[in-house]
């Protein structure tokens, strides 16, 4: 081959060859530009897609708190940790994980091979672990393994506020008591923020706040924390002492309708979510109804004297101490001969009780036990409230109308009890029942006359006297006025059972001018059963610190100087 031949073939080489480089360099080219202009918005997006998350800042709960701001629920700020199935570890990894969290491993593995093949994201690990916990399973830097913050509840007072305040679920929302009725205004609203994430799905940048989170609001309640503690200590060791079935407290300001406390027994601690159990978070003191015994007596009175056909004064032939009406004995513990109407209230006489029951048109009762809230709820906003058992006067026989007189064939929940006895205490005049602290005074309205309630306050100081019924619920250094009840508990068959009752002391103090109510309720105690030996104590006990703790002055000054009256067995009631 000539040399001229050999040039011209190695110069179509180079062309070939220079052909290629730029034919390369034209893609590249042509590429950067695709990449960097043309599709540059479709790949930032798919890019930040990858890399760029918008996650959910939490917002906590809004506390719980009496009357004097003390924390009665909080939330506090806990991690839990969750995966991604399609990016989680191996199983050696796994189970570094489950020891970590003290989870089963095998069982861990099998629900991340589940999620993984079922297309799952997302799965819970555990929930609500100490952070300290949370940073430990960070450093352990597997892959698809992340923490989210959230919050859960804390009770700082455990189970002594347990049945008012209730609980919430894992995911911090209201499932019971003040935590249900009032879920909305205590949640918070969740903010979130855009977040760069590593391959592991851990965030390593912060990079756009997009809604700032806003906490929920404060619950300022009526509740005082240290005679909810009072009453909770004193009812818990009656029902002890006394083995019985439950037993319910509610206290009272009757000046303004506030519940300073409330407590039952059983009880539950909210802290510990294995308690969660209906028999023991049910609140009895507002869903639970049961026959007031003798506690009616007071407002069966103050339709007598409304009538205008009975005084203080007025005299009642109580003997020989039993009658038979509609084929009914109707019966005092013991015989009283001629009693006047303080003296039935302060003996708790049965007998005369019904004589003046019966004696009366029955719309006129029904209208007393109607306006002092006996027959529907207190619309305190509890949920599940009962409103007792209030049938019609229309439905009443005679023996109905005279029965109801002393507590028989009508139901009251503790707290319509307690409502009703303000009304008695504050000269007639009840406001709404409420667990919430009063911005402004609230309005009342007068279901009894003002003399006819101041009257009636009267004639049950004489309950708590040497010999009332209710002395052992006197409280040294301030009037007491109140009545014990005592009734059969109905039995599942429908008979009232011979040896089981509904022990019952309702009263206020002082009694000159009542700062507090209080109701006790002990169901089916053993032993000692009358309201003046079981529910009066708790009363006494718990009055006596409420007073000295809300710096009420003694009103009954010459008892203290003279020392204690002493004391006589209880007449029954």
């Amino acid at each position: 081959m000539s040399t001229q031949d050999e040039f011209s073939d190695f110069s179509m080489r180079r062309r070939m060859v220079l052909g290629a480089f730029g034919v390369g360099a034209a893609a590249l080219v042509a590429r950067g530009v695709d990449l960097q202009v043309l599709n540059a918005p479709f790949l930032q997006r798919q890019g930040a897609a990858r890399h760029l998350r918008v996650v959910a800042i939490p917002a906590h709960r809004g506390m719980i708190l009496d009357r004097n701001k003390r924390p009665l629920a909080i939330s506090t700020p806990m991690d839990s940790v969750w995966l991604d199935p399609q990016t989680a570890p191996d199983d050696a990894g796994l189970a570094r994980l489950a020891i970590r969290l003290g989870l089963d491993a095998a069982t861990l593995t099998t629900n991340v091979h589940q999620a993984k093949a079922a297309g799952r994201e997302f799965i819970w690990v555990r929930r609500l672990i100490d952070p300290a916990l949370g940073r430990r399973v960070t450093a352990l830097g597997l892959p698809g393994v992340a923490l989210i913050r959230e919050y859960k509840r804390y009770y700082p007072m455990g189970e002594v506020g347990s049945h008012v305040l209730g609980f919430t679920n894992i995911d911090d929302k209201g499932q019971d008591g003040l935590e249900l009725e009032f879920n909305e205004w205590m949640t918070g609203v969740p903010g979130s923020k855009r977040v760069v994430q590593n391959l592991y799905g851990q965030i390593v940048q912060d990079v756009d706040l997009l809604k700032q989170a806003r906490p929920g609001r404060n619950l300022v309640t009526s509740l005082d924390q240290r005679i909810q503690y009072l009453a909770y200590r004193s009812l818990k060791a009656m029902a002890v002492q006394s083995n019985a079935r439950a037993a319910s407290i509610v206290v009272m300001d009757p000046r303004d309708g506030t519940i300073v406390a409330m407590a039952d027994q059983p009880t539950f601690n909210p802290n510990t979510r294995s308690d969660y159990l209906s028999h023991l978070y049910r609140n009895r003191a507002v869903t639970d109804a049961y026959e007031p015994g003798s506690t009616m007596k007071p407002f069966t009175m103050a339709a007598a004297l409304i009538s205008g056909q009975y005084t203080p004064q007025s005299k009642i032939n109580t003997g020989p101490g039993w009658y038979m009406l509609d084929g009914h004995e109707i019966k005092d513990d013991v015989p009283l001969g001629t009693v006047d109407m303080t003296q039935l209230l302060e003996f708790s006489s049965n007998v005369a009780a019904s004589k003046i029951a019966i004696t009366l048109p029955p719309q006129l009762m029904w209208s007393v036990f109607n306006a002092v809230g006996f027959g529907h709820i207190t619309h305190s906003g509890f949920p599940g409230e009962s409103p007792g058992v209030l049938h019609n006067w229309r439905d009443w026989r005679q023996i109905n109308q005279a029965t109801m007189a002393y507590g028989y064939g009508i139901a009251v929940t503790a707290l319509q009890l307690a409502q009703a006895y303000c009304a008695l205490a504050h000269g007639g005049v009840q406001y709404p029942a409420t667990f919430l602290r009063p911005d402004t005074p609230p309005r009342g309205r007068q279901v009894i006359p003002r003399k006819v309630a101041d009257t009636l306050r009267g004639m049950l100081r004489y309950v708590v006297t040497p010999l009332g019924t209710g002395y052992a619920a006197h409280v040294p250094g301030y009037t007491v006025a109140g009545k014990t009840g005592t009734a059969h508990r109905m039995t599942q068959a429908g008979v009232y059972a011979e040896k089981e009752y509904t022990a019952v002391f309702a009263g206020m103090v002082p009694a000159s001018n009542p700062r507090l109510v209080a109701v006790v309720v002990v169901d089916a105690p053993q032993g000692k059963y009358f309201g003046g030996q079981v529910a009066a104590p708790v009363f006494r006990e718990v009055m006596s610190g409420a007073m000295r703790l809300l710096d009420v002055p003694p009103d009954d000054i010459p008892v203290l100087r003279a020392g204690p009256v002493p004391r006589t067995q209880p007449r029954g009631a």
